[in-house]
């Protein structure tokens, strides 16, 4: 059991206005290479942010500043011990190439009262994008301005 040290946020990085299913995810995920997957063990986000902005649980977990090893989630490789993922559905363009900031005002809205609920409670637990702990477009905005722009100063 290791002790909370991120949030970090995803995209799905998938073309603008499509929805996704924890089912998919599962399977892009979860199932063997040989079908499509990379065959990791557990999907890869705690949680979902639908186009709605309907919060979908992926992965339980207790709530708590430590992360057990039932609770780890594989978004963010040599950081998974210590982090809780959360993904919103879209981040790329209608092209489904370029990386774009495509939520939804009703996903900024959602995330936003995520984020905030969650540096409530955790307050030393720093937010971050995927794009802060790798070489990837993910989560297609700059998670560090969008948090000073919704108050959260970390």
């Amino acid at each position: 059991m290791a002790t909370l040290k991120r949030l970090v946020l995803h995209c799905t990085a998938t073309p603008e206005g499509r929805e996704v299913t924890s089912d998919e995810i599962r399977a892009w995920h979860t199932n063997p290479v040989s079908r499509g997957g990379r065959g990791w063990k557990q999907v890869g986000y705690t949680d979902l942010i639908h186009l709605d902005g309907q919060v979908e649980r992926l992965v339980e977990n207790n709530e708590d500043a430590k992360v057990d090893p039932w609770e780890v989630t594989n978004g963010a490789s040599g950081y998974n011990s210590t982090s809780r993922h959360v993904v919103y559905a879209g981040g790329c363009g209608k092209d489904g190439k370029t990386a774009k900031d495509t939520r939804t005002p009703a996903q900024k809205k959602a995330m936003e009262t995520y984020v905030k609920d969650f540096h409530r409670r955790f307050p030393n637990v720093r937010i971050v994008g995927h794009n802060e702990l790798a070489a990837k477009d993910c989560p297609s905005f700059n998670v560090q301005e969008w948090l000073e722009s919704i108050g959260i100063n970390q």
